[in-house]
């Protein structure tokens, strides 16, 4: 166990990286790209902001940043515990002129090594639901956050009732799977992600988690039917009266 996740979703991901691009692309009909936008847009960077990206895989959302916030973006880092995806990460941020505002590292999102208050937004897309102490993981979170700080999280949910849901539960759980094990030669691996969609928290309980980490104006938005959720919070800004 690392990090409260499995040993093998480490050996997973370090398998399916050479397809993890195209197969993101293929199986969202290319939506995810738009996704990560829509996260990005939401935190509203101010000039020499530090951005960390958490299980950054090939460095989709690190790339966003730096492209949609040149000017105010200081840098962002991305971290993964799979080696293989910050490879071609690495690749990625060379071919688009990147390197001087994204650096890479790996490391374990239960013990992140940098200090506390070192970040102004912390965004982890498609990953939470992957580690099984989420409370653990936001307070490692909170720590890392500069007061004033927004955290946003991406995630892959069931939508709540209705003709998506079948349609969803049918894709998700007979098509997807049948996919990915086409395309990336793996036979586990999108199989435990309709799995460990349906196992994550609902809205609810999920935005109490983040309030009980300390988070405070927690909110949640979904898009594309219901099928992708944005929770996002906020690190209070210390008042005087508070110190």
């Amino acid at each position: 166990m690392k990090g409260g996740q499995p040993d093998f979703v480490q050996d997973m991901f370090q398998q399916i990286a050479p397809h993890y691009d195209f197969l993101n692309r293929l199986l969202s009909l290319r939506q995810d790209v738009c996704w990560r936008r829509r996260m990005v847009r939401r935190l509203n960077l101010s000039a020499g902001s530090r951005v960390l990206d958490v299980a950054c895989g090939t460095a989709d959302v690190a790339l966003e940043v730096a492209r949609r916030y040149p000017q105010s973006l200081y840098r962002a880092v991305g971290v993964d515990f799979a080696p293989a995806m910050l490879v071609l990460a690495r690749k990625k941020i060379l071919r688009a002129g990147l390197s001087s505002k994204i650096l890479l590292a790996a490391a374990d999102a239960l013990d992140l090594p940098f200090a506390d208050e070192t970040f102004n937004a912390i965004t982890i897309a498609f990953g939470i639901r992957n580690i099984q102490d989420k409370r653990a993981v936001l307070k490692e979170f909170f720590r890392l956050l500069a007061p004033g700080g927004t955290l946003a999280i991406l995630e892959l949910v069931v939508p709540d009732r209705g003709w998506a849901q079948k349609i969803y539960l049918e894709y998700f759980n007979r098509v997807l799977p049948r996919i990915g094990r086409l395309f990336s030669k793996h036979s586990f691996a999108y199989s435990y992600l309709p799995e460990s969609v349906a196992r994550f928290p609902s809205d609810r309980d999920f935005r109490g988690l983040m309030t009980a980490s300390g988070f405070s104006n927690v909110g949640c938005r979904r898009f594309t039917f219901g099928t992708v959720a944005l929770f996002t919070g906020k690190k209070h800004q210390a008042s005087r009266s508070d110190t």
